[in-house]
């Protein structure tokens, strides 16, 4: 992994330097994808990343599945975390986004991040409604207490099923009258938002197999209520274990929270700054040396949202800038990508057929060997995923090429 080198400068001798070799090698144990790395259980890989992208439902049963060393079990296994056991929990987190975690983290995330979400989301919501005439937030507080018993009876249930034991669900307001962006909102859709973001209800068993975004919803498993702050720093401790060195920038723009939040939180746990190619970077107290096992090549398909493609703001190290017009859609999201040693080089897809193809868009170093390792995975993947056809739900320029 290179040797040892301090940066110079003001802080000489105390920010020690981690290159974009050691940073990929300590991706690749960290994330579970390295040789030797792989996990036994689904919770296992979600303790590793901390969160799974679940905007997507089936980028979670391939996050999983690149990990495990045995893939073949990837849904039934992934399944029974989530919908029996309740060890995975699907609900929002980040950046308004809805992420897997393990259900241990809940009130962390519910607390750092969730509540000042929450707080905003309820407020426009009876904003909206007063601005089209619909009844006030007291009549919204009497459908959400019903809602929530009716949830409470079922156990699990759809959104039309809960508008049958609660109808006023089903009534609908104009929402930005007069605007570009008007449209007709259903109130059932807003709440249930809402209580998601609020950590009073998560998505539970889908309708369909687990590519189906047709989601049932649950009462939230109950946690405790924790201090913001704390919170925070337990979260921030966990995303710098799994993900660290990162910057500032990274940090705050992978949590969704303020410089000011950022910056405490930091404090709080110790964190220790290190110096990177594009300036100071931090890791969890303790962890500023390289990673057994890092200098060992390994490959991965892994799928669009993919928690290791999207847990930085700043990629240059892993993915160089060229390949992302084929990667990436306009929003921002990446699709599928293929991996060799701690780099994107390429990106796959799947076909109507079944068959898993796959594309190198940076050759350097892809010799013969990483080619063999590429095309193995290829073929584990179809392995696992069988019949299912999968096709993600933020599109890429290369993956519809690929999968035409």
């Amino acid at each position: 992994m290179g040797g040892r080198r301090w940066c110079g400068g003001r802080r000489a001798g105390r920010m020690r330097y981690v290159g974009v070799e050691e940073r990929r090698g300590r991706l690749g144990v960290r994330h579970r994808l390295a040789t030797g790395s792989r996990a036994e259980r689904p919770e296992e890989v979600a303790e590793a990343l901390v969160a799974l992208h679940g905007s997507d439902p089936a980028t979670v049963h391939l996050a999983v599945g690149a990990r495990l060393a045995e893939s073949g079990k990837t849904v039934a296994e992934t399944e029974r975390a989530l919908y029996e056991d309740r060890t995975l929990v699907r609900m929002h987190g980040m950046r308004h986004t809805v992420f897997v975690f393990p259900a241990e983290l809940t009130a962390v995330v519910h607390a750092s991040t969730g509540l000042v979400v929450a707080g905003r989301e309820r407020t426009s919501l009876v904003k909206d409604m007063a601005k089209a005439g619909a009844p006030d937030a007291a009549w919204l507080a009497d459908v959400e207490a019903s809602t929530l018993a009716a949830l409470e009876r079922r156990g699990q249930a759809t959104a039309a099923e809960l508008a049958q034991d609660e109808p006023r669900l089903r009534e609908q307001f104009v929402y930005a009258a007069g605007k570009s962006y008007e449209g007709v909102h259903t109130v059932s859709t807003r709440l249930l938002r809402v209580l998601g973001v609020e950590g009073k209800v998560v998505r539970g068993r889908p309708l369909g197999s687990w590519t189906s975004s047709q989601f049932r919803w649950a009462a939230a498993p109950p946690h405790p209520e924790l201090d913001v702050a704390e919170a925070q720093a337990s979260l921030l401790r966990h995303w710098l274990t799994a993900c660290g060195p990162a910057t500032e920038d990274d940090l705050k723009w992978w949590t969704g929270w303020k410089v000011t939040d950022v910056r405490r939180a930091l404090a709080a746990i110790g964190a220790e700054a290190v110096a990177l190619d594009e300036g100071t970077g931090y890791v969890a107290q303790g962890d500023a040396e390289p990673v057994d096992g890092g200098d060992r090549p390994w490959a991965a398909l892994l799928p669009a949202l993919d928690p290791t493609a999207m847990g930085w703001q700043r990629r240059d190290w892993f993915l160089a800038p060229a390949l992302r017009p084929p990667l990436f859609d306009r929003s921002g999201n990446v699709g599928p990508t293929v991996w060799w040693h701690g780099r994107v080089v390429g990106g796959w897809a799947q076909r109507p057929d079944g068959e898993i193809v796959w594309r190198l868009l940076d050759e350097d170093g892809v010799g013969r060997e990483a080619k063999a390792a590429i095309a193995a995975e290829a073929e584990r993947l179809r392995g696992w995923v069988g019949a299912t056809r999968v096709t993600p739900r933020f599109r890429t320029p290369l993956e519809r090429e690929l999968s035409a």
